[in-house]
This record gives C-alpha cells, sequence and structure tokens, in this order.
C-alpha cells in the first residue's frame, strides 16, 4: 500500500500567502495529496502585545492567543475557499514561536512530502529579494522545499 502524498505550505497570512495557497491547492489536486496548512504567530508580536498590556488587569495573553488562533483558522479558510472553491483534503495548524523554527518543527513532527513558502512575507522590508523566513528555509528544510516568488501568477487551473 502506498502512503498518500502531504504538502505543507506555510500561510502568514501577508498579501502574497493568496499565491502560496493557491500553488499549494493546485499541486494538491495534481497529486492527489493532502494539504497542510500552517500559520505561525509570531512569538516577537507576542511579546510586544504582553509589553503593551502590562497593568491592564483585563487582558490576559491565553485569551489573546486564542482569539489569533481562531482568527488565523478561520483566515485560511477563508483565502483557501477564494482560490479553490472545489473541495481539498486540508487541515490547518496554527502554531506560536519563532516563524522558521516553528515550521521546521511542524515538519518534523507530520513529515511532508514538501513544503512550500512564499519568497515574501510580512515584512516587505527586512529582506527585498528573499523573506528572512524562507531564507532561513532554505538551509534547513529536511523536504524538498517549493519556493513561490513575489508577484507569481501563473498556476494552471
Amino acid at each position: 500500500m502506498t502512503q498518500r502524498i502531504t504538502i505543507m505550505a506555510a500561510v502568514d497570512l501577508s498579501d502574497y500567502s493568496a499565491m502560496t495557497v493557491r500553488y499549494s491547492t493546485w499541486l494538491t489536486k495534481q497529486l492527489n495529496a493532502a494539504l497542510l496548512l500552517v500559520s505561525v504567530i509570531n512569538q516577537r508580536d507576542l511579546d510586544m502585545v504582553s509589553r503593551a498590556m502590562v497593568g491592564y488587569e483585563a487582558f490576559s495573553l491565553p485569551n489573546y492567543i486564542e482569539e489569533q488562533i481562531k482568527d488565523r483558522k478561520a483566515r485560511i479558510k477563508d483565502l483557501l475557499d477564494t482560490v479553490s472553491p472545489e473541495a481539498i483534503d486540508y487541515s490547518v495548524e496554527v502554531r506560536q514561536g519563532v516563524p522558521y523554527l516553528e515550521v521546521l518543527a511542524a515538519v518534523k513532527n507530520h513529515q511532508p512530502n514538501m513544503l512550500v513558502v512564499g519568497a515574501k512575507g510580512r515584512s516587505n522590508l527586512a529582506d527585498v529579494v528573499v523573506g528572512s523566513t524562507a531564507r532561513k528555509l532554505y538551509r534547513r528544510s529536511p523536504v524538498p522545499l517549493v519556493t513561490i516568488p513575489a508577484g507569481f501568477s501563473d498556476v494552471p487551473f
């Protein structure tokens, strides 16, 4: 019996995420694969929110994280519905921490056959040609890595 192919896509919900999701769903359909969409809540952002909310007794970081997870899952589902109205086998995982480390941990945990990432993400200024998370994944990914360049739009359907 052959094992089903799994494609993992890293999704940061930036402007570049739509093409990463679109290409991942196209690959999923072509290969009759399962799709795992992984999004990471950046620890740097959580630290900033936590510092900003010092003194606000009504603020709860665990509740904030729970809301962020629900929001990301809903936004990813909306994005998936927009780029691929056909039903596909997919799941969503939201993690928190350092993005490239969490993506690598998800790869280790789920052992996908390939990883799809956008070449640019949230911060458009830090790394002009290739985003820092993508660059770190190039060097460390234990599975084949497909990179979707910024501005890419030629996915056959």
